[in-house]
C-alpha cells in the first residue's frame, strides 16, 4: 500500500490581500502561508470600541452612603474603634451630687416638680461645686470613703481594714513554704 501524506490545511483568522497587492505579497514576502495580523472581523460593531464617552458614563450612586458630607470616614471604619469622648462639668457633677443619676437616684422625681428640680439643680451647678458645698455641706458625703477620702479609682478599693489580701490562694495552687527561692546575680 503506498501511504499518502495527509496534508493539513490551516484555517487563517487573519485577513489575506487580494487582487494585485496579494500577487506582490506572495511575490515579495519571505513566507506567503504566514498571516497578515490583521484581525478577521466578521461582524460590525457599532458603536466600535473606544468611542464610547468616558464622560458620560453615570456612576450608580447609592444614598445615603454615597454623600460624603452625611457619611465620614470616621463613621464608617470599622477596623478601628475610635474612643467617644465624654465630659462631665461641674454644672452635671453638681446635679448628680444634689439630685442623683438615673440608675441610682438621690429622691424620686415625680412630674412638674422633679422637671423643676432638676433644672434648679443645673442652675445651681453653673455656679460650680465650691458654691455648691458651701451651700450644702453634707452634700458630698455619700461619694467620699472612709475618711473623708476622695474614691479610689476601679480595682484599687482595699477589701478588709486589716491588710488582708482581697484574693486568697488554695494550697494547691500555690508555692510550698520550703520551695527554693533562687536569686540570680
Amino acid at each position: 500500500m503506498a501511504s499518502k501524506k495527509a496534508v493539513q490545511t490551516f484555517q487563517k483568522y487573519t485577513v489575506q490581500p487580494k487582487g494585485l497587492s496579494g500577487l506582490i505579497y506572495r511575490i515579495f514576502s519571505i513566507d506567503p502561508k504566514r498571516s497578515s495580523g490583521v484581525p478577521l472581523n466578521p461582524q460590525f460593531r457599532n458603536p466600535p470600541p473606544g468611542a464610547q464617552d468616558p464622560a458620560g458614563y453615570d456612576d450608580p450612586v447609592t444614598v445615603p452612603a454615597a454623600d460624603l458630607a452625611g457619611n465620614p470616614y470616621w463613621k464608617r471604619d470599622v477596623r478601628r474603634r475610635y474612643p467617644q469622648l465624654s465630659t462631665v462639668t461641674q454644672a452635671d457633677a453638681v446635679a448628680l451630687l444634689e439630685v442623683g443619676s438615673a440608675v441610682n437616684p438621690k429622691q424620686d422625681l415625680i412630674g412638674e416638680a422633679g422637671t423643676k428640680q432638676l433644672v434648679a439643680a443645673r442652675e445651681e451647678g453653673i455656679k460650680g461645686l465650691t458654691a455648691a458645698f458651701e451651700k450644702n455641706t453634707g452634700l458630698a458625703k455619700d461619694v467620699l470613703g472612709p475618711g473623708g477620702m476622695p474614691p479610689l479609682p476601679t480595682g484599687h478599693y482595699p477589701a478588709v481594714v486589716t491588710g488582708q489580701k482581697r484574693y486568697e490562694l488554695d494550697q494547691e495552687q500555690s508555692y510550698s513554704a520550703d520551695y527554693p527561692c533562687r536569686t540570680f546575680t
